[in-house]
């Protein structure tokens, strides 16, 4: 006859005791795994986070990436030789324009943003009494690929002005632009499109390898207009969009409206420094 010992009672009392023990565990975990779900809830995108960048920033297809364009010589022939070219144009068959940003009055943060998750490759003609206290705003548009390039110290209209004022007012910026970013431009936009041959010299004189109008500009209103030639974007368009607190749209938004405008004539954005 088995001696019925305590073993058995003690082992049916461990048994209660674990599946009491597993029952307040499962209850303990599922408030954490409740607040694990609702953790990552807070950090997953919703609205417009989630929408794609292009379509955040106004367009319905992102943009088509450039081609690269092999290394060439300046795609304008100069005036004279010695003298910059003067651009308007990109004599290319690319599939591309180019979006030029004048002064430097506008600062906005968010735009920054737009050229970031974009990937604008987007030209800054800056002028230091514009620009003012702001270049780390144009540092942080740099950063994100912008290229930073020549547009006078004051803004005076060039042509007229004597070769030692032009050139002070090219090269005075040149020496501006590299102290605070590290190198001297190469391209030189005057200021209203307005220049001589005075101007070609001084450029040449500040070491400037092309000047660069537009053919198309963005007005205050978001509309484009053109200098000459047919009214619609063509390949190799410079496209100037001057910046100014009294234009109706922001720079933002006549960005969205030019790359609407370049994807329904089937462009895309190229790097302007890459054809001149």
């Amino acid at each position: 006859m088995r001696q019925r010992g305590p073993g058995r009672p003690a082992g049916v009392l461990a048994a209660v005791l674990a599946a009491v023990l597993l029952a307040g565990c499962a209850q303990s975990v599922d408030p954490i795994e409740r607040l694990g779900k609702k953790a990552a809830q807070r950090v997953r995108p919703h609205g417009p986070a989630a929408e794609p960048p292009y379509r955040r920033w106004g367009l319905t297809a992102p943009l088509t990436p450039a081609p690269h364009p092999a290394a060439r010589p300046l795609a304008a022939h100069p005036a004279a030789p010695g003298l910059p070219p003067v651009v308007s144009r990109v004599p290319t068959r690319d599939p591309v324009v180019f979006l030029t940003y004048d002064d430097g009055a506008e600062k906005d943060p968010r735009f920054v943003d737009m050229v970031r998750e974009l990937r604008l490759p987007v030209s800054m003609f800056l002028t230091d009494s514009v620009v003012g206290p702001g270049y780390g705003h144009f540092a942080r548009l740099q950063a994100v690929g912008a290229s930073i390039q020549n547009h006078t110290l004051d803004h005076p209209a060039m042509r007229g002005l004597p070769f030692a004022g032009q050139r002070a007012e090219i090269c005075g910026q040149q020496d501006k632009l590299r102290s605070r970013f590290g190198h001297r431009p190469r391209l030189f936009r005057p200021p209203y499109g307005a220049y001589d041959r005075t101007t070609l010299r001084a450029a040449a004189r500040c070491g400037v390898a092309a000047l660069v109008l537009w053919r198309a500009a963005s007005e205050g209103d978001g509309s484009l207009t053109y200098r000459r030639g047919g009214h619609r974007l063509r390949p190799g368009d410079v496209v100037s969009l001057a910046s100014g607190e009294t234009a109706a749209l922001t720079l933002r938004e006549r960005t969205t409206r030019v790359l609407r405008e370049a994807q329904h004539r089937r462009l895309t954005v190229g790097r302007l420094e890459d054809y001149l």
